[in-house]
Order: structure tokens, then C-alpha cells, then sequence
């Protein structure tokens, strides 16, 4: 089975007062996948604006999900597909970042909550874990 790539709605699951969601969550980080430097930046942040986490439990969420992913950077690459992604298929620059991330890293799944489930992008199945 090929590597998932986790979008920042499923890690941030992990903190979820639903422990069904949390259980979920935390069953598809512990079998591993990829995640963007924008996923972990919109963790971080959703974690200290959000949440109020302090420093050091974000920091601690971040290397478990550091520990349990490769981490891909964001390159001009990554950006020029996420362009030509949103025009494409109308969705918000966001999700075309996070759908160029998860197409670049070779992932042929792309766990969110938050986009068309069984869409297709470029090769690239989204699907929500949660419905």
C-alpha cells in the first residue's frame, strides 16, 4: 500500500475531545504518510491561536507528527502545481498547496476531512475518513 498523504485537519484530530475522531486520527497517523511544511505550519498555528496550546505542547505535537511522517518542503514546484491546480478544479489556494504537496510526494491518497471526498486530482484520491 502506497503512502497516505495527511492533510492538517486529520493530525489535528489527535486533539479532538471526539474520541471517535481522535481514535480515527490517531489509527492513520500510527501507519505513517507525508506531510507538507504547510501542514505542519497550519497545525502550529490552529495549535497557539486556536487551541492556546503552550509553546512546549506544540512543540511536542510537532515532533510526534515529525516522527511519525516524512516531511516534504515547499518548493517553487510545489507552488506553480498548486496554482495550476486551483484554476483547474476551482478549489480555494490552500487545498491546491496541499493537493500539489501530496501529488509531488508520490502519494496516490490524500486524507482530509476537508475536500469532495473520491475526488480525483491529478492522480491523487482524496478521501475522508470520517464519513
Amino acid at each position: 500500500m502506497s503512502l497516505s498523504f495527511l492533510d492538517s485537519n486529520i493530525i489535528l484530530y489527535l486533539l479532538s475531545a471526539d474520541i471517535v475522531k481522535a481514535d480515527k486520527a490517531e489509527a492513520i497517523v500510527a501507519c505513517g504518510g507525508v506531510v507538507s511544511v504547510q501542514v505542519l505550519n497550519e497545525i502550529t498555528s490552529v495549535c497557539q491561536r486556536k487551541l492556546k496550546m503552550p509553546w512546549g505542547d506544540i512543540e511536542a505535537v510537532l515532533t510526534a507528527v515529525k516522527s511519525a511522517c516524512n516531511v516534504i518542503p515547499l518548493t517553487i514546484t510545489t507552488h506553480e502545481t498548486a496554482v495550476k491546480i486551483a484554476q483547474r478544479y476551482d478549489i480555494s489556494f490552500d487545498d491546491a498547496n496541499i493537493c500539489a504537496a501530496a501529488i509531488l510526494s508520490g502519494a496516490k491518497i490524500l486524507v482530509s476531512e476537508d475536500m469532495q471526498d473520491g475526488m480525483n486530482i491529478d492522480g491523487v484520491i482524496i478521501q475522508n475518513p470520517f464519513r
